[in-house]
Parts: structure tokens; sequence; C-alpha cells
């Protein structure tokens, strides 16, 4: 593990000095790679999909883990997106002149060695990566154990771009192992990791925080609401929630909670269960929507606080507003809540108060996300305020230096 981050290290001093340009040019070879003859890639990424099939994971889980010729053309795009992205690297972002002549300016620069955990999603390698190295870091790779075949074989191809430019093949380290003490040996990697980027379950992420001797930024689980006010267009808040909850249901940005005004429930709620019920979403209300809709399974204290990432949906009617804000602020993991109203003053007011990295009005959930918001991909999505919140991209993985310019001056 030493070996592996001290060669990153030794990249990361090379690619720090790398132009725009020639950081492109690999990039774009790479583009060219994922949407040209993937068959190999494919052929891994069935091996994986088939371990996991047979292993019993969830049709959520599999779908996340699956490639297919659709998605290696998206990951493609994603890259030639970050291509067309202004480089952060050198950008000033902020100058001034102190009463002694000594003239101070900020630039944006590259953060160093990162290395990423994350879950069985084969995109994160392509995504990781080639934002990592845009923005003039190297990165070391740890994904999830049912995807390797499928990362082995990507991080080889960015691996192949790198050297196909002259740039160091070494700036990508990839972790081509399933022994999980290679985590625990990778984050005291202190003298030679700048950053730790764990992303997945909870119990993950606390266990690496706890052994971590290198700074971990975590990109925690997705608990997202979607709260249906009293002036709600009821046809838009079918909409949004049933795209929210059924377009994909495995991911960290879809709702797992629909809280819903006691005065539009009796309306909203029979038409929503309905088409959602025809979707497969299993619904889990308290005592006020069940009332409503009968056939909901009574919902338990722990659905509140649980993300399914699966086709299940709790349900829970409100008095109004305040008290939707209160539950979602008490149960939410701070990633997306959106509120559905015609009230502009209402939904400001939700806009100010509820305190989560992206909160939508009239808009669903599923758009937090790096591509969605111009970052081109993400890192991931960042829960807490240090210091990045919310899709991280290109900017999110700088740090900053400060230049002083000066004529001789001297501290009296």
């Amino acid at each position: 593990m030493a070996v592996q981050a001290q060669a990153a290290r030794r990249a990361a001093r090379i690619m720090q000095g790398v132009t725009a340009e020639l950081k492109n040019q690999a990039l774009e070879v790479l583009a060219r790679e994922l949407e040209g003859d993937h068959g190999a890639v494919l052929d891994q990424n069935r091996l994986d999909v088939a371990s996991a099939s047979a292993a019993g994971a969830s049709p959520a889980f599999v779908d996340r883990l699956t490639l297919n010729h659709g998605r290696m053309v998206a990951l493609a795009q994603a890259v030639r997106e970050v291509i067309a992205l202004p480089d952060p690297v050198g950008e000033v972002t902020g100058r001034w002149r102190r009463p002694n002549g000594l003239r101070i300016v900020r630039q944006s620069v590259p953060i160093g060695v990162i290395a990423i955990i994350y879950e069985s999603r084969p995109n994160v390698t392509v995504d990781a990566s080639v934002l990592c190295l845009k923005a003039g870091n190297a990165v070391i790779l740890k994904g999830g154990t049912q995807a390797l075949n499928t990362n082995r074989i990507l991080a080889s191809m960015v691996k192949a771009a790198l050297g196909a430019q002259g740039l160091p093949a070494d700036a990508i380290q990839f972790l081509d192992t399933s022994d999980r003490e290679a985590v625990a040996e990778l984050v005291r990697q202190d003298a030679f990791v700048d950053l730790v980027i764990p992303r997945g379950g909870e119990e993950t992420i606390r266990r690496i925080r706890e052994i971590s001797t290198v700074p971990v930024l975590g990109h925690g689980k997705g608990l997202c609401h979607v709260y249906v006010d009293k002036a709600a267009d009821l046809r838009m808040a079918e909409e949004i929630t049933f795209n929210a909850k059924v377009s994909r249901p495995g991911v960290c940005n879809a709702v797992e909670t629909l809280l819903v005004h006691q005065d539009a429930a009796p309306a909203f709620l029979p038409r929503i269960a309905e088409r959602l019920s025809r979707a497969g979403v299993e619904l889990r209300g308290d005592e006020r929507a069940r009332a409503i809709v009968p056939g909901m399974k009574p919902a338990t204290a722990e659905d509140w606080n649980t993300e399914y990432l699966d086709l299940i949906l709790s349900v829970g009617v409100v008095d109004g507003m305040d008290a939707a804000m209160e539950h979602i602020n008490t149960y939410s993991s701070q990633l997306s809540e959106a509120i559905v109203t015609e009230d502009r003053k209402a939904a400001k007011r939700f806009l100010d108060l509820v305190d989560s990295a992206a909160v939508y009005h009239n808009a669903s959930t599923r758009f937090t996300d790096g591509g969605e918001f111009g970052f081109g991909a993400e890192i991931g999505i960042a829960t807490g305020r240090l210091h990045a919140r919310g899709p991280m991209g290109l900017k999110e993985l700088t740090s900053h230096k400060y230049l002083v310019y000066g004529k001789g001056q001297v501290r009296e």
C-alpha cells in the first residue's frame, strides 16, 4: 500500500504542472476508448453482475452495478463534458494589496493525492479518475468488491490514456484486491495521501473516520424527502414524486419519504398511491396516511430513518409546512429535499430553513448530480459542510495557495 501511495505522490507532483491542453488530450483518448469497442469491458461487467445476482443482490444493486452500451456511451459523454469545462488549476480567486505594498494573490491548486473508496458502481471509477486528473491530482481507487472485474479494466483504460500522452500512469492507482484490510491500510498513509473520500453506507464511512489518519470528506446516505404543500399543483406533485421514487430507486438522490399537507392529502394520496403501487412500490404510511389509503403497510419509527434504495416509500401526513420541515430536519441525511407548491412565500421559507445540500422548489430530487448541475461528472455528493457540500466537481477537488509579491518588505 505504501508503495502505491508513494507512486501516486510522485505522479501528483508531475500532474500539478501539466497543461490543460495535455490533460484534455488524454481524456479525449479515454472518451474514444469508452465509446468504441467496449466489448471487453461489458464481458467483465457481465461476470460481476452474474456473481452479484447469484449472491442474491437486490435488483436496485444489480442496476447500479450494470453497464451496457448506452451507459458506456454516457460515460464517454461525461468525460467530454469534463473536457469542455475550464481547468480550475491556476484560477485566481482573489487579489488585493496591503498598506505595506505587498500584493497577495489567491490561486487554485490541486489537492494532491486523493483516495476514493466507493460502492459497486463502475461509473465512479471513470468519473472519479477524470475529475481528479483534470484538477491536477493523482487518485487511488478502491471500489466495491462486487465490481472488481469491471473496475480493473476501466482503471487500466485510464492508465493507458495517460500513457498515450506521456503523462504518468501512476497518477491512477487501483487497489486490485477484495481484502477489507486494504482500506484500513490506505487511510493511514498520511505521509502520501492528502484526502480520503469514502462513499457508501453509514457504517463504512463511520469506520473510516474512526481509523483514518488522513482528513476524511464523507459522502453519506441519501435519505431524501418530497413535501407536497396545501398549495401544490397536484398533477405536478404526482409527476415529481413518481420520478423521484421510481426512475432509479437505487441511487442516493431518490426520494425515501413523502410528506403531504393534511389539506392536500385526501385528494393527492389515493391518486399517487395507485400509480406508485402499479409501478411496484411498497408504501408504508403513518396512521393518517393509512386512514386515507388503507392498503399501505404501517410505517415504523425505523422507516423514517431508513434509506431503502429500493421500491419502498414512507408516507406521512403533516399539519403544515412547519411540521414537514421539523420532520425533514430530524430524519434527513441532508442530501436533497423538495417542496411542491404554488405559494412562493412558502417555497422561499422552505428553501431557506431546510438544512440540506440541495433543496428544490417544484422539481425532483433526482437532479442532485454533478452532470445535471453542469459539473460534467461528480466524485460524489458531500452531505457535510467542510470543505465541499453537494455534488463535488472540479473546483471542489482543488485547494488554494497565496502568491505574495513584494519589493523588499520586511516585517517589523
